[in-house]
């Protein structure tokens, strides 16, 4: 070591002596618990519904079938099936111009050479302001299906979704003697139903006049109510009729 090195270190205090740990308790980690999708366990869901009249009394009781009752709720298929008819109610009208539709630009707006600018051949080139657009959208049709199987067995799925929740509600029937709005809405408040899909065997002039100006409410038969319809409302208030005919298209 150099001389000059040794004097530096001879005026320096000794080292202190090697820090003890410290009292204070160490913080162990703990590893994060892992919550698991679906571990709480769910009441099972009854496989029999009230049967009810329009004024809301209970008349008779339905044995729903192992399809809208057994087993968990597919989402994967509900998914499937509610973004096909969401593509299918794209109207796919947006639209822009290329060059070549763009109106103007058929003369070169200056010599090839000579004028010491960049050479352009049309002043509605891409790159030019008021120019047509590169790979911009087109009308298209965004439409697709899938398979038949698919798209019913999102429906029963869709089905045992609302009943899993407690909002599928059985009518005995659901006419009304007049097309009036206000004897659909005096109808939904007896069910205390926010925002329903009415699911009918037929519908009928006087029901589509009366929930056609009612935010929320939708009217579809059993021939052809789908996935999208049933997951878009709260609540499904179904007929018996309905029911049989949903059942037969299902298993048809």
């Amino acid at each position: 070591m150099p001389q000059r090195r040794k004097k530096a270190l001879a005026h320096r205090p000794k080292a202190l002596a090697k820090r003890k740990p410290s009292s204070a308790k160490k913080i162990e980690k703990k590893p994060a618990k892992v919550v698991k999708l679906g571990s709480k366990a769910k009441a099972p869901v009854s496989n029999t519904l009230p049967i009810y009249d329009m004024a809301g009394k209970s008349v008779d009781t339905l044995t729903l079938d192992p399809l809208f009752h057994e087993g968990q709720v597919n989402t994967d298929v509900i998914h499937q099936a509610v973004v096909m008819y969401q593509a299918g109610q794209r109207e796919g009208t947006a639209a822009t111009k290329t060059r070549g539709e763009v109106s103007g630009g058929g003369k070169k707006p200056w010599k090839q050479k000579g004028t010491g600018r960049a050479r352009h051949a049309s002043i509605r080139s891409p790159i030019w302001r008021g120019g047509g657009v590169t790979f911009g959208p087109h009308p298209r049709d965004y439409s697709y299906s899938i398979p038949q199987q698919l798209r019913r067995k999102a429906v029963a799925e869709s089905v045992k979704s609302v009943n899993s929740n407690g909002k599928l509600i059985m009518l005995k029937d659901l006419s009304l003697e007049q097309p009036k709005t206000k004897g659909m809405v005096h109808f939904l408040n007896v069910f205390k139903a926010q925002k329903p899909l009415l699911v009918v065997d037929k519908k009928s002039n006087n029901l589509i006049l009366a929930s056609r100006n009612i935010p929320g409410v939708a009217l579809k038969t059993a021939e052809e109510v789908n996935a999208l319809d049933v997951v878009s409302h709260k609540e499904c208030l179904m007929t018996q009729s309905a029911y049989k005919g949903l059942l037969k298209r299902l298993k048809s």
